[in-house]
């Protein structure tokens, strides 16, 4: 439902930003909206010393009746936003993210996401599940989201396919619930900034084949999963979230897949939680994460 519809009902937008930092953007950013009777609930910032660049969320209200989104993004632009280089984007919070989930045979990501979605933990919408295996799709079904098998025969043109449902399905986030292909550079370009993946933290460390093997033949004392956004370099993409969890002698390899993809659910929850909550800010090969 967009805010132009909507004319007796209190309207809350999300505000973010990036630009060059330099003296007066939190006072303009204020200013601008005290002048046009909107309430400030909530509002963070950064400075970053080493890129020079200031970055900024902040939620904000707006009285019943008053200006629309359109007018209010028409006027910061003019007034804020040309005026200090600004890289920004306004939402209406109301308004669910669109997430189309991709998995491949390893279904513990997709079926903690569709949990925490079905209990609102998630406030998102999922229009479409896809997969290179068919493996899901009762499951897709039992929460009532279309299911896309989409087989590997040819890339170019399950990916050609996997666009234009992107397109159809207005997705603002595509997420790698342990999807095991690697996405073309083409694509990565393309998602950039609204593409997650999940993956253990032993990259590099242990590459390829059972990696919880690996690292049990190693005597490893810590794992964990890194959340981060995909990028044409594998794995290597602006990190999210992190989390690690403690190990000893006494875990078999079994015990280290179980914990390990109990870690990857956590972390990837929660970098799609921040995504969706407009949390998130890049800051070249680095995050910015407002929690």
């Amino acid at each position: 439902m967009s805010s132009e519809n909507i004319s007796s009902e209190l309207r809350t937008y999300i505000l973010t930003l990036s630009c060059p930092d330099a003296v007066g953007i939190v006072y303009a950013v204020s200013g601008f909206l005290a002048e046009r009777n909107c309430n400030i609930l909530d509002s963070a910032q950064f400075g970053d010393h080493d890129s020079g660049l200031f970055f900024m969320r902040t939620a904000f209200s707006a009285v019943p009746g008053g200006l629309t989104q359109a007018e209010l993004e028409t006027q910061f632009d003019e007034a804020v936003g040309q005026r200090f280089k600004m890289n920004w984007k306004m939402v209406d919070s109301r308004r669910k993210s669109r997430v189309l989930i991709m998995v491949s045979k390893f279904g513990h990501c997709l079926n903690d996401l569709l949990y925490r979605y079905r209990t609102g933990a998630l406030d998102i919408e999922i229009p479409a599940i896809v997969s290179n295996h068919r493996d899901f799709y009762q499951l897709a079904a039992w929460h009532n989201i279309p299911f896309h098998y989409l087989p590997m025969t040819d890339k170019g043109a399950q990916e050609a396919k996997l666009s234009e449902l992107i397109e159809e399905e207005r997705v603002d986030l595509v997420v790698l619930a342990r999807y095991m292909q690697i996405l073309s550079p083409q694509l990565c370009a393309k998602l950039r900034g609204r593409a997650i993946n999940i993956h253990h933290s032993f990259l590099p460390s242990f590459r390829g084949a059972k990696p919880y093997h690996q690292a049990f033949s190693r005597g490893v004392k810590l794992i964990g999963a890194t959340a981060h956004y995909v990028s044409p370099e594998l794995d290597e993409g602006p990190i999210i979230d992190q989390e690690v969890e403690r190990v000893d002698h006494t875990l078999t390899p079994d015990d280290l897949v179980h914990v390990g993809r109990d870690i990857e659910n956590i972390v990837l929850a929660r970098a799609v939680k921040y995504h969706t909550e407009h949390r998130i800010l890049l800051n070249g090969t680095k995050t910015v994460v407002f929690k």
